[in-house]
């Protein structure tokens, strides 16, 4: 039998991965520099960010600065922003990895799914055609093709890219 090693998902297993000094991971995820936060855009009153455990290559969240916990805790600058800021995404990871599609969503509440429910965070997940593979289904394992500093590296030239093509004062 043959061995797959994921090595960067123990610390997601056993919870070290949640655990902060200060608390909130979305809150203290921004101070980071860009590579070491995953951060792969800055914006006026949100981010997006790399999933650290990602479902596929070139999964990312996008979330408020400011700690808000649902959409109608957001103000309605943050929410547009949000949502300019998931249309990038979406441009930014067709283009890079050509996916077939993609799923956008809020887990809202512990309940709902939600890793961080005191900060809502917004997931855009690239999918391809037929990527359900034996190895999620029996082994419960996602492989990814790349590792997460390539990731960043092309999902945030992506970002910048869109930057340059968008008139000044947009997201």
């Amino acid at each position: 039998m043959e061995s797959l090693f994921t090595p960067w998902r123990l610390a997601y297993l056993t919870g070290e991965a949640g655990r902060l000094a200060n608390g909130c991971l979305f809150c203290e995820l921004h101070r980071l520099p860009d590579a070491e936060g995953l951060i792969v855009h800055r914006g006026e009153l949100v981010y997006a960010v790399l999933n650290r455990f990602p479902y596929s290559s070139g999964h990312l969240m996008v979330t408020p600065y400011a700690h808000r916990g649902t959409l109608a805790e957001m103000t309605a600058g943050e929410r547009a922003e949000l949502m300019e800021v998931a249309a990038a995404a979406e441009i930014v990871l067709v283009e890079e990895y050509r996916c077939h599609g993609l799923n956008v969503g809020l887990n809202l509440g512990r309940s709902a799914g939600a890793g961080v429910p005191e900060h809502a965070h917004l997931h855009v997940v690239p999918r391809w055609e037929g990527d359900t593979s034996f190895m999620t289904v029996v082994g419960g394992t996602r492989t990814l093709p790349e590792g997460l500093a390539d990731t960043h590296r092309r999902v945030a030239a992506g970002f910048a890219r869109q930057r340059a093509l968008r008139p000044e004062g947009s997201a």
